[in-house]
């Protein structure tokens, strides 16, 4: 079985979520992709943006929608960031998929977010490293949390959390980094005391439990 990899910026096998702020070929050529408006791109006219985007977020092989989300260092003014996020949202719930956050000095943000709405669709907070009292606060909330290059660092908040954090909760990625997805698992199955093939088997159901659609 491959490894699943829910966030990465690198090309790689069919069973990696390939991250992409923008197409320049064949979008069925690369496998499994996520779509959106990263909050570090955004601007007054974002929504003309989207329209470029809309037809991609329809292909069968975008599994998500994202990255998108709240950045307070780097970014534009917070109205905007949370029109374009709530959007993008309601086009994650109306295609029934994820949506991979990005989410820096934002977490107030995104709590305001979920407990305003009725039925926000299943949030991916990638690349988590952030204390686990933080993590709590959003279990009530239909949020998981994607481990990256954190997870080789043994005193990391991610080390911290990844123990305490329920396992239907739990992906891995390797966002941007140029590790191999294998070593993010390595880690993980150390940590979480669970076989790689047990971990791997998991993290795909994890997938298929909130998403229509479906990894293999």
């Amino acid at each position: 079985m491959s490894l699943i990899d829910v966030h990465t910026h690198q090309l790689s096998t069919s069973q990696n979520i390939l991250n992409r702020e923008g197409f320049d070929g064949d979008e069925t050529s690369i496998g499994y992709f996520s779509i959106g408006l990263h909050p570090w791109f955004l601007g007054e006219n974002w929504r003309e943006k989207w329209e470029k985007l809309e037809k991609l977020a329809e292909n069968p092989n975008c599994l998500a929608i994202g990255e998108a989300g709240f950045d307070r260092i780097k970014g534009p003014d917070l109205v905007i960031q949370k029109s374009a996020f709530e959007f993008q949202c309601q086009v994650a719930n109306s295609l029934k998929i994820p949506l991979i956050l990005h989410c820096v000095k934002g977490h107030d943000l995104l709590l305001e977010y979920l407990k305003k709405t009725k039925n926000p669709p299943p949030i991916i907070w990638h690349g988590w490293n952030l204390k686990s009292h933080l993590a709590e606060e959003l279990l009530d909330f239909p949020v998981s949390f994607s481990f990256g290059r954190h997870l080789l660092l043994p005193e990391s908040n991610a080390v911290k959390w990844l123990m305490r954090c329920p396992e239907e909760r739990i992906f891995l990625e390797t966002d941007n980094s140029n590790l191999d997805i294998a070593e993010i698992y390595k880690s993980a199955s150390l940590i979480l005391r669970l076989p790689v093939e047990q971990l791997t088997q998991l993290t795909k159901e994890n997938w298929n439990r909130i998403s229509s659609r479906k990894i293999p």
